[in-house]
């Protein structure tokens, strides 16, 4: 996946618009070894973004509610059986834990040019991963899988073993298309998800939508790839793994792993990338729906606990 990041970000400097924002794909180095061990580069200067706003909370807000009694409440607002009621706790969760991140920027950038270029370097990084992420299916995107560049205001996404949609499908759905919670508009500054981030989703889904036929050439190898698992949904790898425990009486499992099942999985997952970057709308349209979603708090009231949407 890292290696499809780095094409895709290459891309980008083919592009007019994006060019001139500068608008990339941060990654770092990944080389397997085995099918359960590697290598993993480590990223430097970088910060997970949980590490910053848990101190910034208890040092800018201390009589907001602590980190793990809004966990908690979220967590048994889970329980409720309405949606509305999700709705109305995670509302009074964060009318009382406010947003954090623009003091990252104002900590670590005293001088107002720096300051300004790096919260517009983080503002297009988002807008860039947000929208690809997207494309890809890219889920579990909760604050210890991203990172912060301390010096460039950069984000960098790492642990993407979630992705083609498989967040849709595990036991608590993920109902949004990237992480855009209050904290992550707050680094954007006045004019939050408006101007810099709007454009900059527009001009890199325009990118991926130009060269989509690269992108899925690109994704096909992943159809042949030996880490198969990305392209099984976890309900399909749940029955899997009940299949696999019962044995018949020579003590033999069901031979369950068929070809012809993995490319099946392989195919639903390219044709919702494909899907996702056809034309059918605009990219002003696709982007505000995004946007939207993204932001809507009947989606994050529902999701996973530790994904903490009121962050």
């Amino acid at each position: 996946m890292e290696q499809v990041f780095a094409e895709v970000s290459k891309m980008l400097r083919n592009h007019k618009e994006t060019r001139r924002r500068d608008l990339q794909i941060r990654t770092y180095k990944v080389i397997p070894l085995t099918h359960n061990a590697g290598i993993i580069e480590f990223v430097p200067n970088s910060i997970p973004l949980q590490d910053v706003l848990l101190p910034a909370h208890e040092k800018y807000y201390p009589n907001d509610l602590k980190y793990n009694k809004a966990r908690e409440m979220i967590r048994q607002a889970a329980e409720y059986d309405t949606r509305d009621k999700k709705v109305d706790m995670f509302r009074k969760v964060t009318s009382k834990y406010n947003p954090v991140l623009r003091y990252f920027f104002f900590e670590r950038f005293q001088d107002p040019d720096d300051w300004f270029g790096k919260r517009t370097a983080y503002t297009r990084t988002t807008a860039a991963i947000s929208i690809l992420g997207h494309v890809l299916g890219l889920g579990d995107r909760h604050c210890h899988n991203i990172l912060l560049d301390e010096k460039s205001g950069e984000v960098i996404h790492i642990d993407l073993g979630v992705a083609f949609e498989a967040g849709r499908v595990l036991p608590i759905p993920e109902t949004v298309p990237f992480r855009l919670t209050r904290d992550i508009v707050d680094g954007m500054g006045i004019t939050k998800t408006e101007g810099t981030f709007r454009r900059c989703c527009e001009f890199t889904l325009e990118a991926l939508r130009s060269d989509r036929d690269s992108i899925m050439t690109l994704l096909n190898v992943l159809r042949y790839d030996p880490l198969h698992n990305w392209t099984i949904s976890p309900l399909r790898a749940k029955k899997m793994q009940e299949e696999s425990s019962r044995v018949d009486g020579a003590g033999n499992a069901p031979a369950i792993f068929k070809k012809e099942d993995d490319a099946s999985e392989a195919e639903r997952a390219l044709a919702v990338v494909e899907k996702k970057l056809s034309k059918t709308l605009s990219t002003a349209a696709v982007v505000n729906e995004l946007i939207q979603q993204a932001t809507d708090e009947r989606n994050l009231a529902v999701l996973f606990t530790g994904w903490a949407a009121f962050e």
